[in-house]
């Protein structure tokens, strides 16, 4: 779909709304330039705008993929292809959305593709518009006007991940186990945005080659650049920050399973202790409980009978008792071999 398509010349526009495709090719050689704006074109379409402007078959391939990385590639026709990649956050999602643009720029003609949401460029338009000094360099100046805004747009981005960073920051660092999904989630989005900054440096560094840009524009490109390089720099910290978010996330999530574990391994040692202590008696009550004729026989009054009895649980409880203290006392040691391996493990060097 076409947006909007103007003829530029002597820094003004020279008429109001948009023109049609053929019209806009004829005023091509009339001077200065003509900027072509279209929204997520379909096949068709864009075969037309090849066939009017006679843009180079692979620059309009490229323009149909959704790339991953920003790019510039010149063509032998002297058009020059350059994608970029847009960014905006979601506040109700709390998302990243990412588009593109691809500009096809000539001396005589600008044409931009847009796709995805996050990729307006009627503010570039119009503030381009509003410097008719600017616009008297050519086409070039709209390089200027969409790299600037493009670059504006990724700092909201950068400011809102950085909220989303500091929060799962303190929840981490609290104590708390933080969602390892929503951590990995949002490392996976600075990385893709990582991707659409840090290519876009090689970009515009070759726009302020000499030659590359006219004199005029390369204090503006050179400003887009400064910021450009901020925002890489931001982000690439913020990439490392959330690495290290995970690896202490992961270390609270070991020490709260140890924790569990050692809750686990207390209640194991109080039941085993609790049916230590039963199952001598349970077998004293079983073996006198067997009604034998010497016990019976034997058992004539209450001497014998606590004796036999009472003695008889108490004896077994007396001989854990004792056993469970010298086992404290004297903890079982490490074989000769153990003590050795555990040795050479200690005194090799660490990588």
């Amino acid at each position: 779909m076409i947006v909007d398509c103007a003829h530029y010349r002597g820094g003004r526009r020279q008429h109001e709304g948009a023109m049609p495709l053929e019209q806009a090719a004829a005023h091509c050689k009339l001077g200065g330039f003509v900027w072509l704006g279209m929204f997520e074109p379909g096949p068709e379409e864009l075969s037309r705008v090849r066939e009017v402007f006679g843009l180079h078959e692979l620059a309009v391939e490229d323009a149909r993929t959704f790339h991953l990385r920003p790019k510039a590639e010149q063509y032998e026709d002297g058009t020059e292809l350059i994608i970029l990649r847009t960014a905006r956050y979601d506040d109700e999602r709390e998302e990243v959305d990412t588009g593109e643009i691809s500009i096809f720029l000539a001396e005589h003609f600008v044409i931009t593709v847009r796709q995805g949401i996050a990729s307006e460029l009627h503010e570039a338009r119009s503030r381009l518009e509003s410097r008719p000094e600017l616009l008297k360099t050519g086409s070039a100046s709209t390089l200027w006007a969409i790299f600037d805004q493009v670059v504006d747009s990724y700092a909201p981005v950068v400011e809102e991940l950085e909220r989303d960073i500091e929060q799962i920051e303190a929840t981490v660092f609290s104590g708390a186990v933080a969602p390892t999904e929503r951590i990995y989630f949002l490392r996976r989005e600075v990385t893709d945005f990582y991707r659409a900054v840090h290519p876009l440096l090689a970009v515009l560094g070759r726009r302020l080659q000499a030659g590359r840009s006219p004199s005029v524009l390369l204090p503006y490109i050179r400003d887009v650049h400064d910021h450009l390089q901020l925002v890489n720099e931001e982000v690439a910290a913020q990439r490392d920050l959330l690495t290290t978010v995970l690896e202490a996330n992961i270390a609270v999530i070991s020490v709260e399973q140890n924790k569990i574990n050692l809750r686990q391994s207390a209640t194991m040692e109080r039941l085993t202790i609790l049916a230590s202590v039963f199952l001598p008696l349970s077998f004293v009550v079983g073996f006198f409980g067997q009604n034998f004729e010497w016990l019976v026989s034997h058992i004539s009054g209450l001497t014998a009978f606590l004796a036999l009895t009472i003695g008889g649980l108490l004896l077994p409880c007396l001989m854990l008792y004792i056993w469970l203290r010298r086992r404290r006392a004297h903890p079982p040691q490490p074989t000769p071999e153990v003590t050795d391996t555990l040795r050479r493990g200690a005194a090799a060097p660490r990588e």
